[in-house]
């Protein structure tokens, strides 16, 4: 193997390694625009601007992308969402 088949080999996996997933939040109707962005700014570090956009965004449009990054870090936080009564999931 030639060094620059390695070298493209190794890109492909670097780029297979950090391909983001991503959390979607859903709408429902028994959280309060509080709730969720309190939970948005504990669990997914958003400033108090991010979370009442995503939380907006939720509310008018039905669902929202609220995280993105690797699956390892993204379903503790996830699960964290579950946890408090928020609808996401992990695509």
């Amino acid at each position: 193997m030639s060094t620059k088949e390695k070298i493209s080999e190794q890109v492909l996996v670097e780029e297979a390694i950090s391909f983001d997933n991503e959390i979607v939040m859903y709408n429902d109707d028994y959280n309060t625009f509080d709730h969720v962005i309190d939970t948005l700014i504990k669990v997914c570090k958003h400033t108090s601007e991010q979370a009442e956009q995503c939380s907006l965004i939720v509310h008018y449009k039905g669902k929202c992308t609220v995280k993105t990054g690797p699956i390892d870090e993204l379903t503790p936080q996830c699960s964290q969402l579950l946890e408090a009564g928020l609808s996401a999931e992990i695509v």
